[in-house]
């Protein structure tokens, strides 16, 4: 999926309140320039469709800046929200266009019901919901499928197992556990312990 959006670059000296009183979003662009960045402005009812669409660190968005000029695809790498009302205060992109690569997280999509679960009386445990990657800004998975089909109780796959896209390679510990399909009797005494605690309270 690839959004787009149109910013307009901040006046010096703007103030974020006054620019937000105004239906205005404060915003950054990096990495369009290589270290360089450039305060930016976007329409507030714009910022909140875009942050619901899109996915932090992995959903490509076509960040048009007329006033620059500049146009390219950038991620949005970080979205500031108020402490307590929840809205959003600020948007943070990162420019892909010069990159040969880029690191962005990914949403494991668990497939299937395992036999252990089904008919074994086990639980599936799963421990990464997502996974940083490092791939080509172009090629950028939106999901890491895991067939969980025929998983019995007691297996178990790590991220260096995983089936990854073609020019997909994970970043961090390659013997992580994504996910595993747990014994009845150990979630049993997992449950037991949890409600001994409670009571010591």
């Amino acid at each position: 999926m690839e959004l787009t959006v149109e910013c307009q670059k901040r006046a010096p000296g703007s103030k974020a309140g006054a620019l937000r009183r105004e239906g205005r979003m404060p915003a950054v662009l990096y990495g369009h320039k290589g270290a360089e960045s450039v305060s930016l402005t976007l329409d507030a009812k714009d910022a909140e469709t875009l942050v619901r669409k899109a996915s932090l660190n992995n959903t490509l968005i076509q960040v048009k800046i007329p006033d620059l000029p500049w146009s390219g695809k950038a991620l949005l790498r970080e979205v500031q929200t108020h402490p307590w009302r929840r809205s959003i205060y600020h948007l943070s992109f990162f420019s892909i266009a010069a990159q040969s690569s880029v690191e962005v997280t990914v949403p494991i999509n668990f497939v299937g019901e395992a036999i252990g679960v089904k008919t074994g009386g086990g639980a599936l445990d799963t421990v990464l919901t997502e996974l940083q990657v490092q791939c080509d800004p172009e090629a950028i998975p939106e999901t890491i499928e895991v067939d969980v089909t025929d998983f019995q109780v007691g297996d178990s796959v790590h991220v260096n197992e995983l089936k990854l896209p073609k020019g997909v390679v994970a970043v961090g510990e390659p013997d992580r556990v994504v996910v595993s399909v747990l014994s009845g009797r150990v979630t049993a005494e997992e449950d037991n312990a949890d409600e001994s605690a409670s009571a010591s309270e």
